[in-house]
Parts: C-alpha cells; sequence; structure tokens
C-alpha cells in the first residue's frame, strides 16, 4: 500500500511538473516552424506626425484590428541606443519581422505578410546593412541588395499593409532577408 501511495505521488507530481513548466512549451515553439513571417510595426494611427510619411496605415484606409500606439517621436527617440557607439540603429522594437529566425526544407513556400500600418520590403540580401532611407541607416552603409539615397533598387518588391509576399524557390542554406526601409527588420532563413 505505500509503495502505491508514492507511486501514485510520483506520478502526481510528473504530472504537475509537465502542466506547470514552460519547457515543454518553449522546446515546442523553438522546434515549431511555420512557414510564415509576420512584418510588424505599431504606428499609431492617431498621431498627425505620420501624415508626413503617408499616414498611419499607410496609404490611408483603415486595416482591420489594427491598434498601434507608437507615436512619431517615439519612434525616432528609439531608433539609436545610448549603448551602441557611433549612432548605431537599433529601432524601434516593435518594428521587427517575427519569427526573425526560421528552418524550413527546400523547396518549401514562406509566406511573408505585413501585419503592420507601414509598407515595408522583405528583400535577399547577402550581408545585412542599412537601407535606401539615409535616416533609417546610422552610421550603417547601404545593402547593394536595397539601393541607397532614396532610390531603392529597382528589384525591391515593397509588401504594403495587410498584403502578403510569397518566396518560393529560395536557395539552400542560410539565407538573410531584411526591410530596405527600416533595416534592422531581419530574419535569416535556414533552407535545408
Amino acid at each position: 500500500m505505500i509503495r502505491f501511495a508514492a507511486f501514485s505521488l510520483f506520478l502526481l507530481m510528473l504530472v504537475a511538473g509537465l502542466l506547470f513548466t514552460s519547457e515543454p512549451r518553449a522546446k515546442a515553439q523553438s522546434v515549431g516552424n511555420d512557414p510564415n513571417v509576420a512584418m510588424l510595426d505599431n504606428c499609431s494611427p492617431t498621431d498627425p506626425e505620420y501624415i508626413a510619411f503617408g499616414g498611419c496605415p499607410e496609404g490611408g484606409g483603415a486595416l482591420k484590428g489594427f491598434k498601434g500606439d507608437v507615436p512619431l517621436a517615439e519612434f525616432f527617440a528609439l531608433l539609436t541606443s545610448p549603448l551602441a557607439p557611433g549612432g548605431q540603429i537599433i529601432g524601434h522594437p516593435s518594428w521587427r519581422n517575427e519569427p526573425s529566425y526560421l528552418n524550413v526544407p527546400a523547396g518549401q513556400t514562406i509566406r511573408v505578410v505585413n501585419r503592420g500600418g507601414r509598407v515595408h520590403s522583405f528583400t535577399e540580401v547577402a550581408n545585412f546593412g542599412g537601407g535606401f532611407v539615409p535616416l533609417l541607416n546610422g552610421a550603417m552603409q547601404s545593402a547593394p541588395e536595397c539601393g541607397a539615397n532614396f532610390v531603392p533598387n529597382p528589384d525591391v518588391k515593397f509588401v504594403g499593409v495587410g498584403e502578403t509576399q510569397a518566396l518560393t524557390g529560395v536557395g539552400s542554406g542560410l539565407r538573410r532577408f531584411q526591410c530596405c526601409i527600416h533595416p534592422w527588420m531581419r530574419a535569416a532563413i535556414r533552407v535545408q
């Protein structure tokens, strides 16, 4: 009887440990690679300062369910960091690609959807660098694939608010992608 009670207590603790620890969830999230990337930002639709930059959502109109809360002044205030030397661009943390790393099999179609309020690009680059907007590059040199000095490379495909870009035929190995407007929005995709 004591053995049965001890075994029952052991099973109860084991089950409780599985239910109340984050380890199984964290492992599942790091192993599960949905081949979708969301481009995100939180520009504030109520901040009139965005009008000079095309509005928020960019291009006007309403974006169903979009509730951005970052005023333009905050966007620029968090562009650089006092921890980074020489005007290194860090970028506002709500302007990001999520996830920023994927591992996919060869031949997998990767869907990139713009869930933010600004236009972005998801451009493959040989090496991460700046985009074509000098103000948002800081000390970074523009990645050649992006263009430079307010002139985008003609091959850059822009993904409008609420739009999707499908990537097919991505070569094997570690591939690098960035937004050519907001160059801290980066992603690495390993194609097996």
